[in-house]
């Protein structure tokens, strides 16, 4: 018995890259990847954001859109008007994420039902 492996000893569980973990953090809270994928097309403003996404409060929105500057995936730009307009766009890094969100959409469309 000693020395022997077993089969489920030779399996290997892969270990999750922190980088990954950190990326699927961000992008797994709830209402960040629709505010990015609302802004792929270009910059917007919050309220055209707020009208695109009925189910989310203004709070969140604001609270979610904070989130991903920080993160350095969106861009506030204020533009000294009156009144005073403020956009937001995708930075390098969030453009960067399109890709990926054109897969999500083609797997959505293939996979998923249906809506009513």
């Amino acid at each position: 018995m000693y020395g022997e492996v077993t089969a489920l000893e030779q399996v290997q569980i892969p270990t999750i890259c922190p980088r990954f973990e950190k990326a699927m953090q961000i992008l797994s809270k709830r209402w960040a990847g629709l505010i990015i994928f609302q802004l792929l097309p270009g910059p917007q403003r919050f309220c055209t954001i707020e009208t695109s996404l009925p189910n989310i409060s203004g709070r969140l929105l604001s609270e979610r859109l904070k989130d991903l500057e920080q993160e350095g995936i969106v861009r506030r730009d204020v533009y000294p008007e009156t009144p005073v307009r403020i956009e937001y766009s995708l930075t390098d890094k969030g453009r960067a994420l399109e890709s990926i969100f054109t897969e999500i959409a083609a797997w959505s469309q293939e996979w998923l039902p249906e809506q009513s």
